[in-house]
């Protein structure tokens, strides 16, 4: 089983609501967590060395994982999906973007 981790900023909007989505699935395990030390759920060594595929929300959070978390990311393939934090948590566009820009990665 694929294990799937969302990164943003602050783990309130894009990266929780990317969680909620594809929680759903069976097929793969999903978390969640932001680069920033005030996130909601801040991102860890730990979290970053049980992921597969790493979808961060902006260049700047990879660059963020890449810098922070190297000796972490031996396993982990980091894609960018390119989405600015301009959406609400759950809100109805994000949604559509998430599923158009993820799912193709898992199947």
């Amino acid at each position: 089983m694929k294990k799937i981790l969302f990164v943003c900023s602050q783990n309130r909007l894009r990266s929780p609501t990317a969680e909620q989505v594809f929680s759903k699935r069976q097929d793969i395990e999903v978390a969640s967590a932001g680069t920033n030390h005030d996130a909601d759920t801040p991102l860890t060594h730990e979290l970053v060395a049980w992921a597969d595929i790493i979808f961060v929300m902006e260049k700047a959070h990879r660059t963020k994982l890449q810098n922070k978390f190297k000796a972490s990311l031996e396993k982990a393939r980091v894609i960018c999906l390119d989405i600015p934090d301009e959406y609400d948590f759950m809100d109805l566009e994000l949604i559509s973007l998430l599923k158009a820009r993820v799912s193709r990665y898992l199947g």
